[in-house]
């Protein structure tokens, strides 16, 4: 994984690329935490495997998931990191495509690289908060 930080008068910029086998989430969740970042959106692009996509189901409150044990292009990476009870959390939704050009999407749970990622993280002016959601249970952004 290689990081490199860009510097705007307002905010902070990070560029990350990742390599062939690391796994998405992890290092995304590294470098928040390695740069202190409490607040950020990011988008990215790439090719991954072994990828695993969630659907909340809320009747179930738990996800629904895809696995896709095959490469497929990363059409759209978009989320933001947050924290919750002081830890980072990523919240990434992504849309891949499969060799014959289908698409599946959805909130990605894991996956691994293969051969590159590349991520541009924006940071926000302020941390951004998760709170549980008593009704879903999940950490919605609180604000």
């Amino acid at each position: 994984m290689h990081v490199k930080q860009t510097q705007t008068a307002s905010m902070r910029q990070f560029v990350v690329v990742l390599g062939t086998d690391e796994e998405a989430g992890a290092c995304l969740l590294d470098v928040a935490r390695a740069h202190s970042i409490v607040g950020a959106e990011f988008a990215g692009l790439g090719a991954l495997w072994d990828v695993t996509l969630g659907f909340f189901d809320t009747t179930r409150e738990d996800y629904d998931r895809i696995h896709l044990d095959e490469q497929v292009e990363v059409v759209s990476l978009v989320g933001n990191f947050a924290t919750e009870d002081g830890a980072a959390r990523l919240h990434p939704h992504v849309v891949v495509s499969r060799r014959d050009g289908t698409a599946w999407g959805g909130h990605l749970l894991e996956a691994h690289v293969r051969p590159t990622l590349e991520v541009i993280v924006t940071e926000l002016p302020e941390e951004l908060q998760r709170r549980a959601d008593p009704e879903t249970g999940l950490p919605l952004l609180s604000i």
